[in-house]
């Protein structure tokens, strides 16, 4: 593995598995991925593409804004995270094993 490609591996941190990212893998064939904040577009493609062995359609990325919570006393905030739409081409799919 080259160096390109272990860093394109820490570019996706952890699927998104709730019920909004299912229905848009049934209906868009697109899936969630949370990602690094620095990461662009065209590093989530290659990324996802190496690591799953698709072709991707197309990326869309969002910044997700930390909430503000309250510890007892004290106000602190979530940290901000990346997150990553990522439409595959028709006739590919990624599976993820339920545990």
């Amino acid at each position: 593995m080259s160096i390109e490609q272990s860093q394109l591996a820490n570019v996706l941190l952890a699927p998104i598995v709730s019920e909004k990212s299912s229905l848009a893998a049934e209906q868009d064939n697109s899936f969630v991925f949370k990602v690094q904040k620095s990461a662009t577009k065209l590093q989530v493609k290659k990324a996802v593409e190496l690591m799953f062995e698709v072709e991707v359609d197309s990326v869309q990325v969002l910044n997700v804004k930390g909430k503000v919570k309250r510890f007892g006393r004290t106000l602190g905030k979530r940290s901000d995270w990346k997150k990553a739409y990522v439409k595959l081409k028709a006739g590919h799919d990624i599976e993820f094993a339920a545990a």
